[in-house]
């Protein structure tokens, strides 16, 4: 549903990213399908998989996965590039502007502290305005203060784009924030709260 915030907890090993990597067409199951906003995923082979992800999927990871070599700037102009977007470089600039980072365009990530880093992948994440935002373990790497302002501005862009929200967490606190929370063990889901 559009806007929804849905919480995936678990301890280590439940099998949480590899849902997450399931549900983004990363990897495809042994056996079911997988239908993302209505797409079957499995019926598509990797190009088509990625066509899918390219037009529907943002993602946050633990690591931030930004490119050493490329500014701030640059890491959030490169999924619009990708997309042929003309007016990459201005979008680009006004999202790393909501997230707080005009001044910091042209820094490197090993410019940035963690959590410049993390607001850099956000504004990465939502440049696109993704229908779904995949995020997992986004606060991971970050102390408290630091995460809790990047997840206060994952939910804030997430309400402002009507964004689906799927975060893999471990952190209680956090799943308690989405709409509805999926607990997996052993790669099966064993509840499911409100």
């Amino acid at each position: 549903m559009p806007g929804e915030s849905v919480a995936v907890v678990g301890v280590s090993g439940s099998g949480k990213t590899t849902l997450l990597s399931l549900l983004a067409g990363l990897d495809l199951p042994t056996s079911g399908q997988i239908f993302l906003d209505g797409i079957c995923l499995n019926r598509l082979d990797e190009d088509g998989r990625a066509a899918v992800r390219g037009d529907l999927v943002g993602f946050v990871f633990q690591n931030f996965q930004l490119l050493p070599s490329l500014t701030a700037l640059e890491n959030v102009m490169l999924p619009l590039e990708l997309k042929g977007e003309r007016r990459a470089a201005a979008r680009a600039r006004e999202y790393l502007g909501r997230v707080g980072l005009e001044h910091r365009l042209h820094h490197t990530p090993r410019q940035l502290s963690g959590g410049e880093q993390q607001r850099v992948a956000l504004a990465r994440a939502f440049v696109t305005e993704p229908a779904i935002l995949f995020a997992d373990e986004p606060t991971g790497n970050l102390d408290r203060r630091t995460g809790a302002q990047v997840i206060d501005l994952l939910f804030e862009l997430n309400r402002a784009h009507g964004t689906t929200l799927i975060l893999v967490t471990h952190d209680e606190i956090l799943a308690r924030r989405c709409r509805r929370t999926i607990v997996l063990d052993g790669g099966r889901i064993v509840a499911e709260r409100p």
